[in-house]
């Protein structure tokens, strides 16, 4: 799919020659701007076909017309924006259901190209952000999102692929065009991002193995000039990582551990360090999973995906940031080397571990992960982890669950979130907690009972984090859709990405 800018007036909208003119219905029947500079060329022939009740202009509905008179473009696509004030929302829903429905009305179309002129809308509310660049950039990414299709596993494909190939949006001329311009760029990257995500994540663990996983991330580093080392078995060995190998002692395939470096900021400029949870098939190991649904554990590694989905973005972006990457990635497999309830091992920090559920394994792979970190003097961490169950209970599938140990730094992760529309909401990270890991025979134990399991995995990993900044985002549940709709979804790429964007001015 190819994206651009149009800059053009409203009234000018009637000559443009295109596939298909996208234009706005608010309730009531009232037309947005370009749609009433096309009533006009059309003298009130969009207004005759709304008197007659085809469309009130509800959020997100659609109508599709051919040959208006006075209008050159082959298609007017009239789409419902809901009531005029719900755009200036902080929540921003009305305009992105709207942009969605005429993603969907779009694709079942024949245009080949499209100009989609609610980027014309004002949705922006007091003290709110949402002006031109981010329209376009929301626009973009939901317009990858609805086209997107994960088809090359299949002999045969379902469906043809749809015609449309090019959307342009509108952007009035001068500084709003530049503004534009740069989002496009900017949503473009992110969607590049995302989509890569969502490929790792939705290839299946006998493909997308630690080996594979490690494969893409060298072969990101050769497109984009970024560092990459993977160390092996042998070197973790060497730098003490016990928890996390003890996860990979159940599994044929080989354990990695993923380092990759942008490094485009000044070189005094501590870097901001990505840990992403890369457990390519999670069984549950000795304390086995129950087989309903455990196909969808090829997605316990969507923390690594975003991470890499990530770096691919600010690659693209050339964000003038220093990021570091860190992936450990391993399955978690039952056997007769696997490591058993009521085993103890040794974390690279040198704190014991007993590990009372096999199925608690991403955080005993992350903590020699944030251990490692420290090498970095990092300005900050953000580890991203479908780390607990109990976070899928507690936010369902909307808000991706945060904590950390400084509420400066979640503040940005919470503010980039809204910010981005892939928001999250932090949870407590009292000391009361840590009591719950209390273990009889090591340090800790690996996990707490029941009880606040979200924040008792989070309890954990902050034992590992005392030397840096550090926040954790739980994706249980919103790395993946389930039902009929099953799949990546691609966050929280734009959580990072605009998180990044902000810490590097670019935002």
């Amino acid at each position: 799919m190819e994206f651009s800018i149009k800059s053009l007036a409203p009234e000018k909208a009637h000559a443009v020659k295109t596939g298909c003119i996208v234009v706005g219905v608010f309730e009531s029947r009232k037309l947005a701007a370009t749609a009433q500079s096309l009533d006009q060329a059309s003298q009130g022939h969009l207004t005759a076909i709304l008197k007659r009740g085809d469309m009130e202009g509800k959020c997100g509905t659609s109508l599709l017309l051919h040959g208006v008179p006075g209008v050159t473009a082959e298609r007017v696509l009239l789409i419902g924006l809901g009531k005029q004030e719900s755009l200036g929302e902080k929540n921003a829903k009305a305009y992105r259901d709207a942009m969605s429905g005429t993603m969907r009305a779009l694709k079942d179309t024949g245009a080949k190209d499209a100009l989609v002129t609610l980027t014309e809308l004002n949705t922006t509310a007091d003290h709110d952000s949402r002006d031109i660049a981010w329209r376009v950039r929301q626009s973009v990414l939901i317009a990858a999102d609805a086209l997107y299709r994960f088809d090359q596993l299949k002999s045969k494909k379902e469906d043809a692929k749809p015609a449309l190939a090019d959307i342009a949006f509108l952007a009035p001329a001068g500084k709003d065009a530049k503004l534009a311009t740069a989002a496009l760029a900017q949503g473009r990257a992110i969607a590049h991002g995302m989509n890569l995500t969502r490929e790792l994540g939705n290839l299946p663990g006998n493909i997308c193995t630690p080996t594979y996983l490690a494969e893409q991330a060298q072969k990101l580093a050769k497109t984009h000039k970024l560092k990459c080392d993977v160390l092996d078995r042998a070197r973790m060995q060497k730098l003490g990582m016990g928890s996390f190998l003890s996860v990979a002692q159940g599994s044929h395939q080989p354990p990695r551990f993923i380092v990759l470096q942008h490094l485009h900021g000044k070189a005094k400029d501590k870097p901001v360090v990505l840990v992403g949870k890369g457990v390519t098939f999670d069984s549950g190991g000795i304390s086995l999973k129950p087989g309903a649904e455990m196909d969808e554990m090829k997605f316990d590694m969507c923390g690594a995906a975003s991470v890499l989905g990530t770096f691919k973005a600010i690659a693209e972006m050339k964000l003038p940031l220093n990021v570091v990457g860190l992936i450990p990635t391993t399955e978690n497999m039952p056997g007769g080397s696997a490591t058993r309830p009521g085993d103890v091992v040794t974390s690279m920090s040198g704190q014991t571990i007993e590990i009372l559920n096999t199925d608690a394994e991403g955080r005993l792979i992350l903590c020699d992960a944030l251990t490692y970190a420290e090498r970095f003097d990092p300005a900050c961490v953000v580890d991203i982890a479908t780390l607990t169950g109990a976070c899928v209970i507690a936010l369902g599938n909307v808000a991706t669950g945060l904590l950390g140990n400084d509420d400066a730094l979640a503040q940005e992760l919470l503010d980039a979130g809204q910010t981005a529309t892939d928001r999250a909401w932090q949870l407590p990270l009292w000391d009361d907690y840590q009591d719950q890991l209390k273990s009889n025979f090591a340090d800790m134990a690996n996990i707490g009972g029941r009880a606040g399991g979200t924040i008792t995995a989070a309890c954990f990993l902050s034992r590992y984090t005392k030397k840096y900044r550090w926040a954790h985002l739980d994706i249980a549940g919103t790395a993946w859709k389930s039902g009929k709709e099953k799949g990546a979804t691609g966050r929280p790429v734009p959580l990072l990405t605009h998180f990044l964007m902000k810490r590097a001015g670019q935002l």
